[in-house]
């Protein structure tokens, strides 16, 4: 089984200026019952089906499964979502040995910036750049899933 070990941090400065690359990235969801997530999520000109799910115990570790599909048959099923497609631009930052993918969200989740790590083990350390800010990893409002359903422009303080 693949496990995705992941980290996510609020944005507080300048990290445009060091990304190598972005993507326009628009997702939605097919399923949200917990444990149990299926997105579909369009990265630029491909096309995906993901599945996640918790693994218990940990903190910061999910099961996920990636498949690529055709782009037509994703664009049909983002149809299904309706309004709670989500819409981003992610730039891919190198920090030291690590990439960070920054994502800045665009309609009802503008405003909200997030930097997402993954790494290979839950203990394994990183160098955190200056313009990471508070940790949000286990902060449900901040998971794509949670936000596609109530959007930051409904909660943000």
């Amino acid at each position: 089984m693949k496990y995705e070990i992941e980290r996510k941090f609020l944005v507080k400065g300048d990290y445009k200026s060091k990304s190598s690359a972005f993507h326009r990235i628009m997702q939605g969801y097919l399923s949200t019952d917990s444990p149990l997530v299926v997105r579909v999520r369009i990265s630029d000109e491909k096309a995906y089906l993901t599945i996640k799910s918790t693994v218990n115990g940990s903190e910061f570790s999910r099961y996920e499964w990636e498949y690529e599909i055709p782009l037509k048959e994703a664009e049909d099923m983002l149809k299904f979502c309706g309004k709670s497609v989500i819409e981003k631009t992610r730039y891919v930052v190198k920090v030291g040995k690590s990439t960070f993918e920054v994502d800045e969200f665009h309609g009802e989740n503008e405003g909200l910036t997030i930097a997402e790590i993954e790494l290979e083990s839950e203990n394994q350390s990183f160098e955190k750049p200056e313009w990471l800010g508070e940790e949000v990893t286990n902060d449900i409002r901040y998971y794509n899933a949670y936000l596609s359903k109530y959007p930051y422009c409904k909660w943000k303080k």
